[in-house]
């Protein structure tokens, strides 16, 4: 009788675990065991600024099943037949006599565990600035549930009043969310022009002016040093000079591949840093897997490696390793395409695929346009989203989407996702069918209504402009006309401030004296959303108008100041 396979897994959070139980479901009786070097097994990680901002109490709910079963130990040797190791860290691979060197933390009892194959998951650490002051007593991450603990205490103990959140990415956005809803004032600090910087500048600055009105704001400025009296923060310089009183910081400024085991097993390591796997999961040695944060995965819309350091895509890819380990190469997994969301207080913010800044970098021309509309009809108390969709401007091909807003981004983004995934053009969505019912949707759903701008901004009907273009002519003292179309109540609660003129919609065609004498004079038409724009740019063409324009997004899509 043959002896058993012999499966090894060296990290317990996300993939790893996945990878276990996909084996164990396919071959009842190999011996599959996991290293894990913290306390807790398979942590909902993601979940951590909710726990910290109070959205749940229970802390076993981060490490829990579906049915509410804590997935410890004890879970794992009976409901599933594995071995669990915790607070044992693996200290070497020995590739040659396939064992792996073991410490138990705790005891300090050494070990060696044999493999027939190895799956990695040793997954990514945090990146720490080498600052003075570092080491303070007050700074930490969100990245283990150690991390999780302190920062909920934080909460808590009510006694912190001021905190700096360093990184204006998805965790930091989230960490700062959680420690606002302590009541605690968060100064965001962002080395670079914007937050959110997955997004393009347009859309990352409508989230930020939201974010803004929950927090302080610093971007393009980084950190100095730590200030410490007594071992204890109490406060961060910034490169400019600035100091910023606070009794905690959380740094938050990404992640690196943690690489240390397999890099000295000689296994390859790719050009930014992850371990170098194949579609099935498996690195230079044949007989090792890695999966999750520690690996770098194909973008599917360039071709290129990346990192995509995601909690679903590492239980995806656990999951291909398992099965592989098991049976052998049978099963694939592709890639990414780099889909993502995050909760913004009350708003939502998504990408998924190429951002235009990206496709422009790697010289792809491209076509984009903004829509904004509610996610449902007003009756059903529908909630703004504001998108914006870049195609390949040769083949017509769906790049990618943006979407930001307190409406359902969710589904927008996963509608643009398997748009993506399935290499669709403009002309597969115009006329998707997808679900209708008022509590629901428009009936043109606003994905469908987007594809449409596209479609008749590529056809030549629609022509038009960005604020961020349009601020820009003001900016070069450009002469243009600015028509708002909206109503007059409309115009007295916002409006732009810049010398526009109001006609409203259904007035235009009974004063169209007021508008330019000059045909050719640019006028740039909105309304709130712009669709009240775009019917007026299409009636103006009808006219004679030749160089007219409409504002993508209308008012809610200028990111820059204006009259209320």
């Amino acid at each position: 009788m043959n002896e058993p396979t012999r499966i090894v897994i060296i990290g317990g959070s996300a993939a790893g675990p996945k990878a276990a139980s996909k084996a164990r479901r396919l071959n009842e009786f190999a011996e599959i065991t996991i290293i894990q070097k913290d306390a807790d097994l398979s942590m909902a990680s993601c979940g951590y600024p909710y726990y910290v901002g109070g959205f749940f109490d229970n802390r076993n709910q981060l490490l829990s099943t579906p049915t509410g079963v804590v997935r410890d130990q004890k879970f794992y040797l009976n409901a599933k037949g594995i071995k669990a190791l915790v607070n044992t860290e693996a200290l070497k691979i020995n590739t040659s006599a396939r064992v792996v060197e073991t410490v138990n933390l705790i005891t300090g009892e050494k070990a060696k565990i044999p493999y027939d194959k190895l799956i990695l998951a040793t997954g990514a650490t945090p990146n720490i600035p080498p600052l003075e002051g570092v080491d303070l007593e007050g700074i930490t991450t969100l990245q283990s549930m150690k991390d999780a603990d302190y920062l909920r205490k934080v909460r808590d103990d009510k006694k912190i009043k001021k905190a700096v959140v360093i990184g204006g990415g998805l965790i930091g956005i989230e960490t700062a969310e959680a420690l606002r809803l302590a009541d605690i004032e968060i100064t965001i600090v962002e080395l670079l022009p914007q937050l959110l910087t997955f997004l393009d500048f347009n859309m990352a600055k409508l989230a930020e002016n939201y974010v803004k009105s929950k927090t302080n704001v610093i971007t393009k400025n980084g950190v100095a040093k730590f200030i410490g009296e007594n071992g204890k923060l109490v406060g961060v310089k910034l490169q400019n000079g600035t100091e910023v009183p606070c009794e905690l910081a959380v740094i938050a400024i990404g992640v690196r591949p943690d690489v240390k085991l397999a890099k000295a097993a000689g296994i390859k390591i790719g050009e930014h840093g992850g371990i170098e796997i194949n579609e099935f999961m498996q690195t230079s040695n044949p007989d090792i897997y890695a999966v999750g944060d520690c690996v770098e995965i194909t973008n599917l819309v360039t071709g290129r490696k990346v990192l995509a350091p995601y909690g679903d895509l590492a239980n995806l890819e656990g999951r291909v390793a398992g099965e592989n380990a098991v049976l052998g190469n049978s099963v694939t997994f592709k890639g990414t395409i780099q889909t993502g969301i995050c909760k913004v207080f009350d708003y939502n913010v998504g990408a998924t695929g190429l951002s235009e800044d990206t496709a422009n970098k790697l010289g792809i021309k491209v076509d984009t346009i903004i829509n904004a509309s509610p996610d449902k009809p007003g009756f059903m108390i529908g909630k703004l989203l504001i998108s914006k969709l870049i195609v390949n401007a040769e083949t017509c091909q769906i790049l990618g989407a943006q979407c930001i807003g307190p409406g359902d981004v969710c589904k927008q983004i996963s509608i643009w996702a398997m748009a993506i995934m399935a290499k669709m053009c403009i002309e597969d969505m115009v006329n998707a069918d997808f679900p209708y019912a008022p509590p629901f949707s428009l009936a043109i759903d606003h994905s469908i209504a987007t594809a449409h701008i596209m479609q008749n901004k590529r056809k030549g009907r629609f022509v038009g402009i960005t604020a961020q273009n349009l601020k820009k002519k003001m900016d070069d003292g450009d002469d243009i006309f600015l028509l708002d179309t909206r109503g007059y109540d409309e115009f007295e609660v916002m409006r732009l401030g810049k010398g526009e003129t109001l006609i409203p919609l259904g007035q235009l065609r009974t004063r169209m004296n007021e508008l330019p004498e000059d045909k050719s004079k640019e006028i740039i038409t909105y309304c709130k959303i712009s669709l009240r724009g775009y019917e007026a740019a299409v009636l103006l063409k009808a006219h004679g108008y030749t160089n007219v324009k409409v504002l993508e997004g209308g008012l809610m899509a200028w990111h820059y100041k204006r009259e209320k």
